[in-house]
């Protein structure tokens, strides 16, 4: 079923609903990817109420049982970051798409702003500070946004490496071989998920060393073996996931980081911004230095 079509069956029915009934569907309607890859059992415990009260649901729903509505959920969240379907969708809706863009690109901030913890940025914080080294890993899409946050890392003169499939010439399980107890896993993994990211994280695990996941939901494979997960909001009217949430996570984490870590991160900027002086590589702007 498309995604528009289950969102409007479910949010026809909102308002006739029994209270219990109400929450299960408000849930449906803001947790889909979860609901759609979750078990029955795992949907139940998260609301407090029975597998029993979830298959009456689906029943007044219009579906057989609760297989067939997390059927519909699972059709409707593929259809949803299938490239093809996206654009085919995109090219037949009236309207201005760089607003339809603008609007969405400000509600994956707002989203990603809404999940964010604090208590989850100052852990974050803590794991980066008493790693030895730190991995950044990622694969596609999502290789970019780890390489931007390797970036970051680096200029504040932490031992960060970057794991990804083409550096150099080994795979990522292999290059996962080499992460110890006292390192620290960073790990994207927006839709689709990579298979082979999610066994890198697993040796990693079982080598000991601690996991950070960033990803669009709980329901990401990757998140089975995190310590600490955070979730970015992705949604984009065209091809593949918007950057803009996760690189605004980015933002907030390494500023944070940079804040706690005080005179050492000084310091490492410090030397960094000599770098920036070196006109072997910058071209001095408006005879401005740094």
């Amino acid at each position: 079923m498309e995604a528009n079509k289950l969102q409007e069956l479910l949010r026809s029915n909102l308002d006739s609903m029994p209270s219990k009934a109400r929450r299960v569907v408000e849930y449906l309607l803001t947790h889909m990817r979860e609901a759609a890859f979750v078990s029955i059992g795992d949907v139940a415990e998260q609301l407090n109420v029975s597998k029993a009260q979830l298959v009456r649901v689906a029943r007044i729903l219009g579906f057989a049982g609760y297989a067939d509505l997390k059927s519909a959920l699972k059709e409707s969240v593929l259809e949803q970051v299938n490239p093809a379907a996206m654009l085919a969708r995109a090219m037949s809706e009236e309207g201005d798409l760089s607003e339809r863009i603008r609007q969405m690109e400000h509600a994956n901030l707002e989203d990603t702003w809404n999940r964010l913890r604090v208590e989850d940025v100052r852990a974050f914080c803590e794991l980066v500070k008493s790693a030895e080294g730190i991995y950044c890993a990622g694969w596609s899409i999502s290789g970019m946004m780890a390489e931007c946050l390797h970036s970051r890392l680096r200029e504040l003169g932490l031992r960060a490496h970057q794991m990804y499939p083409g550096s150099g010439c080994l795979t990522l399980i292999e290059q996962a071989r080499s992460v110890r107890k006292s390192d620290l896993i960073i790990a994207f993994d927006l839709p689709s998920y990579s298979v082979l990211l999610t066994e890198a994280l697993q040796r990693g695990r079982r080598n000991g060393a601690k996991v950070v996941t960033i990803t669009d939901s709980p329901a990401a494979p990757i998140c089975s073996d995190a310590d600490l997960s955070f979730f970015v909001s992705d949604n984009s009217p065209t091809v593949g996931s918007s950057l803009i949430g996760p690189l605004f996570l980015i933002h907030i984490l390494t500023s944070r980081l940079s804040i706690d870590m005080g005179d050492d991160a000084m310091k490492a900027l410090a030397e960094q911004s000599r770098i920036l002086r070196d006109e072997r590589l910058y071209h001095p702007v408006y005879s401005l230095r740094y």
